[in-house]
């Protein structure tokens, strides 16, 4: 017998949807990779058409667009919001990049899935409008704190991690407790092999184990208010480890190496870090733009502050990290994060109350029960592979 064929489809649209799809990758493939034949693919990078390599890198730039002038990103989002599931996702891949929608479909029926699971609405998108004899089984996770429009459009399991965002999902007639359940947020599986011992994961990594650390980042692209507030912290004279990851984002790498600090303030500028779960480990606060990295400061315990959001997905991830959660302080002026951290380094049990509520939310990560929820919903088609 011919085994079911599982696609898990990565697109880059920003680092927060690459992540989770490997994170239930990895967790499926483990535990039902001897069932199903795992299929993984870069949807579009690897499709060998350059139209659809020439959309992933325009959504690309789109993200990055978006948090140079987040003004544009939340108008786009606003959008979205207005014109709804259809008309948005239409406008997306019919109207604004026709190719995208013609060439993306033509891809996913080359791929020939039985089920689809996404972590980006476009793939989902193109799998409910194959044929319906080659229409396969959908599975959207959505990584955000709420689902936006274009994460609405019909599939036929939606996934999500934030309460709130479930409630208000289930609220909608389209959506039931068969085909919308909450599962823990997709941390990416090595998280939970990195030491929770700060003293030693520093020695490690060579950084001062007595000053209060602190990781600023912009997600993958470095894209944001890191420049300003690293300039302003390592003028200050107090003991604190400053730890500036830039990403991709080379020019500004660069920039920083060339930045001095005062002698009370030890100073690592960095590019794309490869060990950033160690460095998030070793640190004692996270500041940068609300995403997906938020959950990985949460799940080291560690508060975080919350210095820009680029549209009103970031803004629904940033409300879930400060109001559910309770760990995460939103402040938008570099002067005043200044001075905030500088509080910290002064008066170390504030940190105390934000760390105790982001690991009291501990257990609210990891992505194996998801895979099992994926696997029963493959088996209701697919029952043969229970026997």
């Amino acid at each position: 017998m011919q085994k079911i064929r599982v696609l898990f489809p990565y697109v880059e649209a920003g680092y927060g949807h690459i992540m989770p799809m490997k994170s239930i990758l990895d967790s499926f493939t483990k535990k039902y990779g001897d069932k199903v034949e795992v299929v993984s693919v870069r949807f579009y990078a690897d499709s060998g058409d350059s139209h659809l390599v020439k959309y992933e890198q325009m959504i690309s730039r789109q993200v990055r667009l978006y948090n140079k002038v987040p003004f544009i990103g939340h108008l786009g989002t606003f959008a979205d919001e207005f014109f709804g599931a259809y008309l948005s996702s239409f406008g997306a891949l019919r109207i604004i990049t026709p190719f995208a929608y013609s060439h993306g479909v033509k891809h996913m029926r080359e791929l020939a899935p039985d089920v689809v699971i996404s972590t980006h609405w476009a793939t989902n998108y193109y799998a409910k409008h194959l044929k319906k004899d080659e229409m396969p089984l959908t599975i959207m996770y959505c990584p955000d704190a709420q689902l936006n429009k274009l994460f609405e459009y019909p599939s036929d399991l939606n996934l999500i991690s934030a309460p709130y965002g479930y409630l208000r999902a289930l609220r909608k007639r389209k959506y039931n407790m068969d085909n919308m359940k909450m599962v823990p947020f997709f941390i990416r599986n090595e998280a939970f092999s990195v030491s929770t011992d700060k003293k030693a994961l520093r020695e490690k990594l060579g950084l001062p184990v007595d000053k209060l650390t602190i990781v600023l980042a912009e997600g993958g692209y470095g894209i944001g208010k890191i420049e300003p507030i690293t300039k302003l912290l390592i003028k200050e004279h107090i003991p604190l480890t400053v730890i500036s990851i830039c990403g991709t984002n080379k020019k500004l790498h660069e920039k920083m190496l060339g930045f001095e600090c005062t002698d009370e303030v030890t100073f690592k500028p960095m590019g794309f870090a490869d060990n950033i779960l160690e460095l998030e480990a070793a640190s004692d606060i996270f500041c940068g733009k609300a995403g997906n990295i938020l959950g990985e400061s949460t799940f080291f315990g560690n508060p975080s502050i919350v210095t820009h959001c680029a549209n009103m997905i970031e803004h629904n991830i940033c409300d879930h990290y400060m109001n559910t959660v309770g760990c995460t302080i939103k402040e938008y002026s570099p002067k005043k994060v200044v001075k905030i951290v500088k509080n910290f380094v002064n008066n170390p049990e504030l940190l105390e109350p934000y760390r105790k509520r982001a690991l009291a939310y501990h257990e609210n990560f990891g992505s194996e029960a998801a895979a099992d929820v994926i696997f029963e919903k493959i088996a209701e088609v697919y029952p043969d592979l229970k026997k």
